[in-house]
């Protein structure tokens, strides 16, 4: 990618993309991510919050 088009996509989100995280509460935060709260309801959180990877090895077995 090209460094002029890194974050132009921000521009055009609502405060460029920062807010107060509906979890942990934190302000001016980036919310990029998808994520739930703890009744269920889709919304945009920070990257703390954001839901962890799950890693799982294959043991071939």
């Amino acid at each position: 990618m090209a460094t002029k088009t890194r974050g132009n996509v921000l521009l055009g989100l609502h405060a460029k993309g920062r807010g107060e995280c509906p979890r942990c509460a934190r302000t001016g935060i980036k919310l990029l991510y998808d994520g739930s709260l703890i009744d269920g309801t889709a919304t945009k959180v920070c990257k703390f919050c954001r839901p962890k990877k799950q890693l799982t090895i294959a043991t071939g077995e």
